[in-house]
């Protein structure tokens, strides 16, 4: 169910881009640990913006928890709601909502969660996306489960609850054996965090070290800001438990080849982060390397539609010699809801957001490069700032293939009949945008720039790529169930 307000409180520039899944963290053995977890949510605000949680345990007052609307910096700063969240053991947790509802009033679906069970208590925040949900959901009820919320998540809890294992871990292995898709969960219990991937990875988790302490985190950008150091990533289909006794490490799936998000390195992870042992920032300049490589285009600027076009539009002008310049300026003070719902404000759309400089551009053929183009919207009305600038020339270069495909893995993607590459080709986008001239990085280079010399074919790394590719490394159940047609065998 789509919340009837977001066109009205969604920023238009914010509507045409792919919505970065959720954030978690995780702390224990560390006092005051709920105060370093929202200084890690903060952090990982780019991965959510809806809403956040935290969940702490102190062995006097016993589990406490807060959701909230909104950001992190405007509720979990204040002494007032920290101080109810004591103890040395804390996760937490930033949505943006991919199942469920999207409407301010369903504060049962902020994470994380809670269960109790009869060898006591549980949270868990989860991101990512179940792809069996609602099959799974549907035979819970039946079976006698009543849910609280509308998330996927929840399946876990009650999946949880009906194991007959003796401890907490146990069962929450039992819980995940029957899920599919693609999860990355930090958990907790009265003594011990939790952290789980998927068998393929498709979402990151993180090992830290803080002090006498230990750190769960989506990403090691928010390692950074508490201070703690990066030991290294969960691997896929590992469950490492945490406690006074340290890290043990379980293996409770059956293995499989690891398929990472490849997105995560294009778009969603912050680029000061470290993911699969490369640093994100580098991956994405050397997209913009092999961008210049396959797609060279004569002109007098390369400018970047910030934020996420910057490291590819660096990369592609020290590959082509063509000067880079900022040609679009972002207002760093335009908040998601800063829209009012009047028509007039409304059809300002990305002027609200961004605006060109134009002293720069006046009369300059300009190459801008961004990281996707999903509807093409917000790319047709950048064309018409940059040329009402003054531009002689419009050269779209695209930091990832074209986006032809939802994402079933925790990703809110439009329906695939709004994505515009599921039915246009390249030269029909590029005039259906009325650009000189539109060109996306192939696969192959994508995936050279992420790391492997030959490319796709290339037997290491490999990454789910489905939203570009169209072959999806776990069945989408619930999709194939509503009619979602897979790609045809070629």
């Amino acid at each position: 169910m789509r919340d009837l307000m977001k066109p009205f409180l969604a920023h238009p520039f914010d509507d045409d881009k792919l919505k970065e899944e959720c954030g978690v963290f995780g702390v224990i053995g560390v006092a005051e640990a709920a105060n370093f977890v929202a200084l890690g949510l903060h952090a990982l605000q780019h991965r959510g913006q809806e809403a956040g949680g935290i969940v702490s345990h102190d062995p006097e007052t016993g589990f406490n928890s807060a959701r909230r609307f909104g950001y992190v910096r405007d509720n979990f700063t204040k002494a007032s709601l920290m101080d109810t969240l004591p103890g040395e053991l804390a996760i937490g947790h930033v949505r943006y909502s991919t199942s469920g509802t999207k409407s301010n009033t369903a504060i049962r679906d902020v994470q994380p969660f809670f269960g109790e069970f009869s060898m006591g208590g549980c949270a868990l925040a989860h991101n990512g996306n179940i792809t069996n949900a609602i099959a799974l959901r549907r035979e819970l009820i039946e079976r006698g489960s009543i849910f609280q919320s509308s998330s996927d998540s929840e399946c876990i809890i009650h999946l949880m609850a009906r194991s007959i294992q003796s401890n907490i871990p146990e069962r929450m292995k039992d819980a995940l054996r029957r899920v599919e898709g693609a999860f990355s969960i930090v958990a907790m219990t009265r003594s011990k965090l939790i952290g789980v991937r998927d068998p393929l990875g498709v979402r990151p988790l993180m090992l830290g070290k803080l002090g006498d302490g230990w750190v769960l985190s989506s990403e090691t950008c928010a390692l950074d800001i508490i201070g703690a150091d990066f030991v290294r990533e969960i691997e896929p289909g590992e469950m490492v438990v945490i406690s006074g006794n340290g890290v043990e490490s379980f293996s409770p799936f059956d293995p499989q080849n690891a398929r990472p998000c490849i997105f995560e390195h294009v778009y969603f992870s912050r680029p000061d982060s470290i993911l699969g042992g490369r640093s994100v920032y580098e991956t994405r300049r050397q997209i913009g390397v092999e961008l210049a490589k396959e797609a060279p285009v004569d002109a007098d600027l390369v400018c970047p539609v910030p934020d996420s076009g910057t490291p590819a539009a660096i990369g592609y002008s020290q590959q082509s010699g063509i000067p880079y310049a900022m040609g679009i300026i972002r207002n760093q003070y335009m908040g998601r809801t800063f829209i009012e719902p009047t028509e007039q404000i409304r059809n300002m759309g990305v002027r609200l957001k961004l605006n060109v400089n134009r002293a720069l551009i006046r009369g300059k053929r300009v190459i801008l490069v961004d990281d996707s183009v999903v509807r093409g919207t917000t790319s047709m009305k950048i064309k018409e700032m940059i040329l009402d600038a003054g531009a002689s020339e419009v050269h779209f270069r695209i930091a990832s293939p074209p986006t032809a495909w939802p994402c079933f893995y925790g990703v809110d993607t439009p329906d695939k009949d709004k994505l515009l590459a599921s039915h246009m080709t390249e030269d029909q986008m590029c005039a259906h945008l009325g650009v000189d001239s539109l060109r996306f990085i192939s696969l192959d280079g994508l995936y050279r720039a992420a790391g492997a010399p030959d490319g796709r074919n290339a037997t290491r790394p490999q990454y789910c790529d489905a939203c570009f590719s169209g072959e999806y490394p776990v069945r989408p159940r619930d999709m194939l169930d509503k009619g979602f047609q897979l790609k045809a065998a070629e």
